[in-house]
């Protein structure tokens, strides 16, 4: 129309980010580098990032408790390969393949009826990434530990030094310089030979299925044991 002038609209803004979710998302930057270019894991951007499963490696899932009993049972048989904890779970990394092979070992371990608490995450799933640099330092006296600074030690962890609550943190991190996939447990360890001897490859996912299944059925009748004495259940009756 004669007379109106058109007004050229301005482009639309990105909203600045505040100052403490902009340097998160630098640290989780790192982070996620760090994986991609240190250990060659893939990984998936993201607040906080995360680490694709079913590739380098698969995840079994248990409860943290059974998990830190399991780990301690094992002894010198559960070394050496990456422990993770979140939110009172605790993610145990095993050789890539090994999650496909979870439901076949419960049954064939006469586990398969019971209804545990026992998952995997295989191809196709996705991992909170702890810090490389930070671990666990509340997770008990009886669990393994190797190397608790692997990684950079000093520097500024996940999303901030101590990460954020309910944060993935590594109990036993990978350590650079050395193949992680090469200490995941796997079906074929028994009797394997590693550069220092015979039997001394990585554990035996069998074994370890077996001992955390073990702990998680344990946990579970100690736990239905003491509601039970709380409700009186199974106790004789008294009379007066």
């Amino acid at each position: 129309m004669a007379g109106i002038r058109s007004v050229a609209l301005p482009s639309p803004r990105r909203p600045d980010l505040p100052a403490r979710e902009g340097s998160e998302g630098r640290h989780c930057d790192r982070t996620r580098l760090w994986y991609e270019n240190v250990l060659g894991w893939p990984t998936v951007p993201g607040l906080p990032p995360r680490l694709v499963v079913g590739v380098r490696f698969d995840v079994l899932d248990v409860p943290a408790e059974a998990g830190r009993a399991a780990l301690a049972r094992l002894g010198g048989a559960a070394r050496g390969f990456p422990v993770a904890v979140q939110e009172g779970r605790m993610r145990l990394l095993i050789a890539a393949g090994g999650a496909d092979e979870l439901p076949g070992l419960l049954e064939w371990l006469e586990w398969g009826g019971l209804g545990l608490d026992l998952g995997a995450l295989g191809e196709g799933r996705l991992m909170d990434a702890p810090a490389p640099w930070t671990a666990a330092t509340a997770a008990g006296p009886d669990v393994p530990r190797e190397r608790p600074d692997a990684g950079r030690p000093g520097e500024e962890g996940l999303c901030g030094r101590d990460g954020p609550q309910g944060a993935a943190v590594w109990l036993r991190p990978p350590e650079p310089g050395r193949e992680a996939e090469a200490s995941l447990p796997t079906l074929s360890a028994m009797g394997t030979r590693s550069p220092r001897g015979v039997g001394d490859g990585p554990p035996d996912l069998v074994r370890l299925v077996n001992t955390v299944a073990t702990q998680i059925h344990r946990v579970r009748l100690r736990r239905s044991g003491a509601g039970a004495a709380v409700h009186g259940v199974g106790q004789p009756l008294a009379f007066s």
